[in-house]
């Protein structure tokens, strides 16, 4: 080989280098860091030297949930094998870098963000939150990370689609997401039919698909996420002076922190370096990496939501069998154990200081009784988990919460079936116990719970397989159940249907084997339909 070639293969690598090293200085530029006071700040976070940042990860372009850590996709840390991506994720990591943090995404559900946030559970929201005058009563926000327009997302086809002002869209059926500014401009609109505020952009999409409602208001980027998925929706973005006035209340999102936090400050500084231009091109990328295959039919859709997120169903449909079984078992424990103290044989004239004692304890029994049976659990998930965290510092675990809850809500309504079967048994089964020498606790159970348990067997089993449904209740708390994982896929495809298609197909195979599992056992518990008497020959004859 030749100096000369020697010489051009040398260059030739160091170029090769020089390309390949370029990223990650390009890179580092764009996450410079700043100075920051490492004691102040460890004592706001959670976690010392930890960024926990709270999001959906189901409202692409902004934040949406996939199977691997492709595209500098970050792992959820409260849902083992799903990673986040999207605009909200990578301000999220440049903001950790630049503040030396490592960093920790947090799935939580939208209106669990602010509670989590207030209780401590996480440190930050970066999930496309725009400081609302109603927010920023409770929390404090940084200087915006993205400047957004405000579109009507309507049907390609249908009434709407030519609409240039508000005006066009008189006794328009109009909705938007619930808790959010969006809701409120709804109202700018002359003579708007305003429909029900909506939980996620997946189902405001789908109703529209459907006609359901006519048009939803959305950031320009999220419209755009939305008819690139769905190809028959198109947005409408207005002149200037004919949409939507924005002079009292701004689209555009910040970082939400807790009052007082220091991390608004650090924020703010990193925000100085993340100007329009760099805003802009990292939300382009964000919608052209969420652009998903509409050649395909519903059934190709299907097997392509299947294909990615397959993970996700069959690990949230596991934990919604685990939470169901274990949660249902506790509860016919907590139910037991409170019917048989209630059936005590206690009375006033024999013992009045123990009949005020058992009294009481039966006072407080059915407090809890009619409390767990009179509200929704989906109000006791929320008032237990950030409830615990924000009055008593109890930092309870996300699955410890939901077998917690879901434990006692179960036994509240079991103690009242397995008391009614306790009560069912006849007297005289009591009588003839007694009159053998057994005690109270020996009839119970010899005698009377082996009849109750067989009696109560098929509401105990409806109670299991209503917990299997009633879990989905679980995802204002995080609990990465089937229902949640459905959301995430819903909201980061658009693809709604498709979804909650395979949704249904995977509930109703759990509650089809739990309910043939069940009436198996109850068989068993029944005996044989046919009884062969024993002849025994007596001996003299």
């Amino acid at each position: 080989m030749s100096k000369v070639t020697k010489w051009l293969c040398g260059l030739f690598a160091l170029f090769l280098v020089l390309c390949w090293s370029q990223p990650q200085v390009v890179a580092e530029e764009a996450t410079p860091k700043i100075q920051v006071d490492m004691n102040v700040l460890n004592q706001d976070l959670a976690t010392p030297g930890v960024l926990r940042v709270g999001m959906e990860a189901n409202y692409s372009p902004f934040n949406w949930s996939q199977p691997d850590d492709s595209n500098g996709a970050e792992p959820i840390a409260n849902s083992t094998g799903e990673y986040a991506n999207g605009y909200d994720v990578q301000v999220a990591k440049q903001l950790a870098q630049a503040l030396g943090l490592k960093l920790e995404i947090m799935k939580i559900e939208w209106d669990g963000l602010p509670p989590a946030l207030q209780s401590g559970k996480i440190d930050a929201i970066i999930a496309g939150m725009s400081p609302t005058p109603e927010r920023i009563k409770q929390i404090d926000f940084s200087d915006y990370y993205y400047h957004s327009d405000i579109v009507l997302v309507v049907k390609k086809d249908g009434p709407y689609a030519k609409a240039t002002s508000l005006n066009d869209f008189r006794h328009a059926k109009v909705t938007g997401q619930l808790n959010t500014l969006h809701y409120d401009l709804i109202d700018q609109i002359p003579e708007v039919n305003k429909q029900t505020a909506m939980d996620t952009f997946s189902s405001m999409v789908e109703a529209v698909k459907t006609g359901k409602v006519d048009a939803y208001i959305s950031e320009r980027a999220g419209g755009q996420a939305a008819t690139a998925a769905n190809p028959t929706l198109t947005a409408i973005q207005f002149e200037p002076g004919k949409g939507f006035d924005l002079k009292n209340t701004d689209p555009s999102i910040a970082v939400g922190v807790r009052k007082g936090s220091p991390l608004r400050q650090y924020a703010n500084e990193y925000l100085k370096t993340f100007d329009k231009q760099h805003q802009d091109q990292l939300m382009n990328k964000m919608v052209d990496l969420n652009q998903q295959d509409q050649q395909q039919g519903f059934w190709g859709q299907v097997a392509s939501i299947w294909q990615h997120y397959h993970k996700q169903f069959l690990r949230g449909a596991g934990n919604t069998m685990l939470i169901a079984l274990v949660s249902t078992f506790l509860g016919f424990v907590i139910g037991l154990i409170i019917a048989i103290y209630r059936s005590l044989p206690i009375k006033r004239a024999h013992n009045p200081l123990g009949y005020g004692v058992f009294k009481l304890f039966d006072f407080l029994m059915m407090a809890y009784i009619e409390i767990f049976r009179g509200t929704p659990m989906m109000v006791q998930s929320m008032l237990i988990f950030y409830g615990t965290k924000q009055f008593f510092n109890l930092d309870m675990p996300a699955f410890t919460a939901a077998f917690f809850i879901v434990s006692l809500n179960s036994g509240a309504y079991l103690a009242e079936i397995i008391r009614g079967g306790i009560t069912g048994v006849d007297d005289g089964q009591y009588e003839g116990a007694k009159a053998i020498g057994m005690s109270h606790f020996q009839t119970m159970t010899y005698v009377v719970i082996p009849q109750v348990i067989k009696s109560t067997l098929p509401a105990i089993g409806n109670e299991l397989v209503m917990n299997i449904k009633d879990t989905s209740v679980l995802n204002v708390i995080a609990v990465t159940e089937l229902f949640f994982a459905s959301k995430s896929a819903a909201g980061s495809t658009y693809m709604t249907f498709q979804t909650y298609f395979i949704t249904c197909v995977i509930y109703f195979i759990l509650t089809f084997i739990t309910t043939r599992v069940l009436n198996l056992i109850e068989k068993r518990m029944q005996g044989a339909d046919n009884y062969q008497v024993a002849n025994q020959s007596i001996e003299g004859e």
